[in-house]
């Protein structure tokens, strides 16, 4: 299919991006000024930010509880961003859809960025907040079942790592992983993946620009040839939690991620891989409110109910 006609559109009214080196703190200003403001925003039972004091630190988390209940499912969010871009803010949007479609609390994670926070500060914040919120399953009314995790794009690698990582440490309460276009490949050898060729220009994220973009990264001490930074590198993916794998048919990422999907499910892994037709990267986050890529929140909460 072609690209999606209304994100064509949008694609197509924005400015040229400057030539040069990129400016991590430019490209965050620019990304924080999209943010809708507080009463434009979906209505949730309580939204609450705090801070999480954990074994990586003092981790900013926002809470979304969607309804009033005595207890809940929880869901730990990972923005996207390309580990150096997004926040709590530029995805609160996504958090609270998905809050409100899978009716669980929602954790959604602001963990350190590169460059500033050299690896694995991030990915360290991200699975220490997982930790967290079963240890404080009592203060933030968890039911004791539902541990689900899920990120898009850079915060979905960081779905897989966190995974990884927890059954490695013999951590088992994680029950989901939601892993939305996810980057897994950080070596982006184009000679592997064909969407890396067939999507490299004109879908919004363009293959050219996936190394300048992941360079602060892994210029912070980020392996590609690592697991935790490649994680479709780990050789066994055994025992792993259920996984829905979410791709974009215009995404130069698409094939890693489905690549992995086949990968889990070889290794006896209960995985859904899901590709949305006309999509680009990035669709959950900035183009959720075509009604087609929406559902995806429904989605997600089938997936979550039916594991």
């Amino acid at each position: 299919m072609p690209l999606h006609p209304e994100i064509a559109k949008v694609l197509a009214s924005l400015p040229t991006p400057p030539e040069g080196p990129l400016d991590p703190v430019a490209l965050r200003a620019g990304d924080e000024a999209h943010v809708a403001p507080l009463e434009e925003r979906l209505p949730l039972h309580a939204v609450e930010d705090v801070t999480a004091r954990t074994a990586s630190g003092e981790v900013p988390v926002r809470i979304y509880t969607p309804v009033e209940a005595d207890t809940y499912g929880v869901l730990v969010y990972f923005h996207g961003g390309a580990f150096f871009l997004g926040s709590l803010e530029t995805h609160d949007h996504v958090a609270r859809s998905l809050a409100k479609e899978t009716g669980l609390k929602v954790i959604s994670v602001g963990y350190r960025l590169a460059p500033e926070a050299a690896f694995p500060a991030g990915l360290d914040d991200c699975y220490a907040v997982v930790r967290w919120a079963a240890e404080e399953g009592e203060n933030l009314a968890w039911d004791g079942t539902t541990l689900a995790i899920a990120g898009d794009s850079s915060g979905g690698t960081f779905v897989a790592a966190v995974a990884a990582k927890a059954h490695d440490d013999g951590f088992h309460r994680i029950t989901h992983q939601v892993l939305y276009y996810p980057s897994l490949d950080l070596d982006f050898d184009v000679d592997r993946y064909a969407s890396l060729r067939e999507n490299a220009v004109g879908y919004g994220l363009e293959t050219a620009g996936l190394k300048p973009f992941n360079a602060f990264y892994i210029d912070s001490g980020a392996d590609p040839a690592d697991p935790l930074v490649s994680p479709i590198k780990r050789t066994d993916l055994t025992g792993l939690p259920p996984a829905l794998i979410v791709t974009g048919e215009l995404d130069p990422l698409r094939d890693e991620g489905e690549l992995y999907g086949r990968k889990l499910q070889e290794a006896g892994v209960e995985a859904t891989v899901s590709r949305y037709e006309g999509a680009g990267h990035g669709f959950v986050q900035h183009f959720s409110w075509i009604p087609e890529y929406h559902k995806v929140f429904a989605q997600t909460r089938d997936f979550l109910n039916r594991h």
